[in-house]
């Protein structure tokens, strides 16, 4: 038995679209194969640092111990606070006219003092014991509690010295600590300030960072649609001969033969050759 197969083939048009197809196909495959991908991938799509970014890190940077100077300023005034503790601090502020004024009262003291005198002779003459024993004893009472007085009065007069300096050196020492504190808090608000601008900036900076961003990103979107744009047309084409294919399928027919049998073959060229024997052995057929 013999097989015997045949094939019909799409029509023709289907059979150019499909070579169309694979032309195309392996033409953008190869494109995109040995594209420049440094045109669709890269630095150069990546937004760079916007001014104000630049500007915030700059203040930034700067600003760096910014804050030192003041600290400086609140450690001397610390240390100056510090000379103005302990029990000789009120010296320094003893005034100069503090021995002046004192001399000068207690010499006003014994001017008035020495006025009362006379009123003790007086008395004694009036009494009749001038010169005697009673006026010695006025006199010398007069002259210990004088004493006493103008004692009292220059110790008044150093004690009252010597608080005003004790208290001049208590405000000195409160105004050192609040100086320093003070330098402290400007400190503090130097950096609260410099922070908040380099806030802003930063702020700013990266809204308009992102915004140069989402133009790059759409601008490699688009190179990246521009190389495969090839591909994708050729892949859309050939989904479309696909479905011409599928309309038109191709078919394969398979017919089966009898084979001559090798006998038969034999038995038939012998009947022949015994039959052309007979034909030219018949009477009269040599003869004729």
């Amino acid at each position: 038995m013999a097989v015997q197969e045949t094939r019909i083939l799409p029509p023709e048009f289907i059979e150019a679209a499909g070579k169309t197809y694979l032309g195309n196909l392996g033409t953008a495959a190869g494109d995109y194969k040995t594209a420049d991908l440094s045109k669709v991938f890269g630095p150069q799509f990546v937004a760079g640092q916007d001014p104000l970014q630049t500007q915030a890190q700059n203040l930034a940077t700067q600003g760096i111990g910014a804050y030192q100077p003041f600290l400086n300023k609140a450690a001397a005034a610390q240390t100056t606070a510090g000379g103005l503790t302990g029990p000789q601090a009120y010296q320094q502020f003893m005034s100069p006219y503090q021995q002046d004024v004192i001399k000068a009262t207690l010499d006003e003291f014994d001017v008035q003092a020495a006025k009362g005198i006379p009123n003790i002779a007086a008395q004694a003459i009036g009494a009749g014991a001038f010169g005697g024993g009673r006026e010695g004893v006025a006199r010398a009472e007069y002259q210990s509690t004088s004493d006493r007085n103008r004692a009292a009065l220059q110790s008044q007069l150093l004690q009252q010295g010597f608080s005003q300096a004790q208290q001049a050196a208590q405000q000195a020492f409160q105004n050192q600590q609040t100086l320093g504190n003070q330098q402290v808090n400007l400190a503090g608000q130097q950096q609260a300030f410099l922070g908040q601008d380099v806030g802003a900036l930063s702020t700013l900076g990266a809204q308009n960072q992102a915004q140069v961003q989402a133009q790059l990103a759409a601008q490699q979107q688009l190179a990246q649609q521009q190389l495969q744009q090839p591909l994708t047309a050729a892949n859309a084409y050939g989904s479309g001969v696909t479905s011409l294919i599928a309309g038109y399928p191709g078919q394969t027919q398979t017919t089966t033969m009898p084979s001559p049998n090798p006998m038969m073959t034999a038995i038939g060229a012998g009947g022949t050759l015994a039959g052309i024997y007979r034909a030219f052995n018949q009477p009269g057929v040599l003869n004729s």
